[in-house]
């Protein structure tokens, strides 16, 4: 029977991992609300963006902030100019052609940073801390910043959303794409908006994984899945379910340790993808609610 320490300690680990989990949920969702497809390159340019933050922190010499911010920065141009040279041209062809082709896209990227990097776990050039102690529950100093800087990542998107003049084109976009047409807004421009910062999240939750553990070429793939099913459970194109979900799955991926070896620990994702498809297909929040 586990201990209530042990269970804390496990809420703890989920909700610090899932609060990470949601920023590249929340492009996921940001650029299917938009664009209607779900683009499975988030996977590639996730890596892509702890790669830009390593070479930024290992390389150049540079404190964390600034790295983030380059691991942001990287990955959302490369989210763009892929698009603008590979998906675009699929997008007509429906979102199921779109899909398919963005998987072969994460395919081909993951390659070239192969080719670039190697295959080595590589680490970033951060301070040793020890951990902090609250009664028997540990909190690492490296979880405190990364949920430190995820909520302020994710607070700047609300707000960019709520209050800025193209923040409110890419609602109307996501809500009505042919009243937003009428209205002289240009999808082509909203699209590259999208894809700037939903890739660029998508970077940004890469390197904050990457602090967590290490990285490698296939970074973001190893975390798709939760990051899927994440977006999945709140509500594919809810950016509010895109929290929601992750949280969900943190929390559950952390818990299921109780009771079953670490090797089965993406199984929760395919689990939380098939309750929730069977007993609300919408998600948690529903679907579209920017």
């Amino acid at each position: 029977m586990p201990s209530l320490a042990e269970v804390g300690q496990l809420v703890v680990n989920g909700v610090m991992a899932g609060t990470i989990l949601a920023v590249p949920a929340i492009g996921l969702t940001a650029i299917y609300a938009v664009l209607r497809f779900p683009n499975f390159a988030l996977a590639s340019h996730a890596t892509i963006g702890a790669f830009a933050g390593y070479v930024a922190n290992a390389k150049l010499g540079l404190p964390l902030l600034p790295s983030v911010a380059m691991a942001f920065v990287v990955a959302g141009g490369v989210g763009v100019v892929s698009d603008e040279t590979v998906l675009k041209r699929f997008r007509p062809a429906g979102y199921v052609t779109t899909a398919i082709a963005s998987i072969a896209l994460t395919i081909a990227l993951e390659n070239v940073l192969r080719f670039i990097f190697g295959n080595e776990l590589r680490g970033y050039d951060l301070p040793i801390q020890r951990d902090f102690r609250i009664g028997a529950i540990r909190v690492g100093p490296q979880q405190l910043d990364n949920l430190a800087i995820a909520g302020v990542a994710m607070a700047a998107l609300f707000g960019f959303l709520a209050f800025t003049r193209t923040g409110k084109a890419m609602r109307a976009v996501a809500d009505n794409p042919m009243l937003a047409a009428i209205k002289g807004i240009d999808a082509d421009t909203i699209a590259r908006v999208v894809n700037f910062v939903g890739m660029g999240l998508a970077g940004l939750g890469g390197m904050l994984i990457g602090l967590d553990t290490t990285i490698d070429p296939l970074t973001g793939f190893r975390s798709i899945l939760s990051v899927f099913a994440a977006a999945v459970v709140g509500g594919l194109g809810s950016i509010p379910g895109a929290l929601v979900g992750a949280l969900t799955v943190g929390v559950g991926e952390e818990l299921c340790l109780l009771f079953l070896s670490p090797d089965y620990r993406s199984a929760v994702g395919f689990v939380a993808i098939l309750l929730v498809l069977t007993l609300r297909p919408r998600g948690i929040l529903g679907q579209r609610a920017f």
